[in-house]
């Protein structure tokens, strides 16, 4: 059997770089993606490689399909082939709605929503040629209720989420299944960019019925769970994993 391909966009650190790390010790080779963290990419690759797995570290914008195009031809170049998309890359401006502009709102919808549409447009066709694959995406809980001054990212995870949708049936006949998993509050880099961080947190903490917040190994481990073959018959589903804060009101 040819040695299976993984690929997972925004992987130089935080949630994308713990699920390349776990789909390296499931045998995976993989296509780590960054688009400033040259180094943080680098890092990620060496300890993939230190797993006995190979890493090609690919810089790309996956706002611009012109750039996920390039990605996907060098992709080919190095392994012909791709199994896995992890569409995880994410990015977004925090601010009061009514100071929001054009440019905010493109720069969030273009690398959070147009990027799933675009990758995974490249992936199916070379799944395809391989019997089929497996797509998930990262959403969170900002897609389906308020929260502050995150407008921009929660309406482009809303789409991410219907798009999933859509993906699920229309390549479903290529034997690709698309999912999603939506996370509540997880402390990592990103969530430094956040002006209300701490208090978030803290909120999130108080208010887990599971008593935590959730930390990045559990998307991770869901996200796993949804590219094996024991979730082969659940397709175009976003899974909540938030430690039960979303059934509180």
């Amino acid at each position: 059997m040819e040695q299976k391909v993984a690929l997972v966009t925004g992987s130089s650190r935080g949630i994308g770089k713990r699920i390349a790390l776990r789909l390296a010790e499931q045998g995976y080779d993989l296509v780590i993606n960054y688009a400033r963290s040259k180094q943080a990419a680098l890092d990620t690759a060496a300890e993939i490689e230190a797993l006995g797995r190979k890493a090609f570290v690919v810089k790309a914008n996956v706002g611009k399909p012109e750039k996920i195009k390039e990605m996907f031809e060098k992709i080919d170049e190095e392994y012909g082939r791709l199994d896995i998309l992890v569409n995880n890359a994410a990015s977004g401006v925090l601010r009061p709605l009514m100071e929001l502009e054009e440019s905010h709102w493109d720069w969030t919808m273009d690398i959070n929503s147009k990027a799933l549409l675009f990758c995974a447009q490249e992936a199916a066709k070379r799944m395809e040629k391989t019997g089929g694959g497996r797509i998930v995406s990262l959403s969170s809980l900002g897609s389906i209720r308020y929260l502050k001054n995150y407008t921009t990212v929660g309406v482009s995870k809303a789409a991410v989420e219907a798009l999933t949708r859509y993906l699920a049936v229309e390549l479903a006949e290529m034997g690709i299944a698309v999912n999603a998993v939506s996370g509540g509050a997880v402390d990592t880099d990103a969530l430094t960019h956040f002006p209300n961080r701490e208090e978030l947190l803290e909120d999130a903490a108080k208010r887990t019925p599971a008593g935590r917040i959730v930390e990045a190994e559990d998307l991770a481990d869901t996200v796993m769970f949804l590219l094996s073959d024991q979730a082969k018959m659940i397709r175009g589903q976003t899974i909540i994993v938030d430690g039960g804060i979303s059934l509180l009101t």
